[in-house]
């Protein structure tokens, strides 16, 4: 039998893990604050950022976790997040052939490599 609804590549994105980004849209949106992505989850197109998306959790006690009510961070689609050059500035992301034929991250503003 076939799946129907497999994808047949993962999709290419422009922000990893570790990258500096801000947040351009919703509840947490403030161009000027620079926060790291923590996590990405290619599957659903969103990312785990620092600070942004605070959720409260309830969790058991376990043997060695006390439990209680925690903050735990929530995902955020990647269109609401731009990246961050190296000069921090938020731009746009594109690829282009290295010198060894591979494809490269660069700053669309500035024309720098980002990896």
């Amino acid at each position: 039998m076939k799946k129907v609804n497999q994808k047949r590549f993962a999709p290419k994105l422009k922000i990893k893990k570790g990258d500096k980004v801000v947040v351009i849209a919703g509840a947490y949106k403030d161009r000027s604050k620079v926060l790291e992505v923590l996590e990405v989850i290619p599957d659903e197109n969103r990312a785990i950022v620092e600070e942004v998306n605070i959720r409260k959790k309830h969790q058991k006690p376990t043997q060695d976790n006390p439990g209680g009510i925690i903050d735990k961070a929530a995902p955020i689609n990647l269109s609401n997040l731009m990246l961050v050059d190296g000069s921090g500035v938020p731009t746009r992301v594109g690829r282009k052939a290295g010198d060894d034929g591979k494809l490269k991250r660069y700053s669309k503003k500035s024309g720098e490599i980002l990896d």
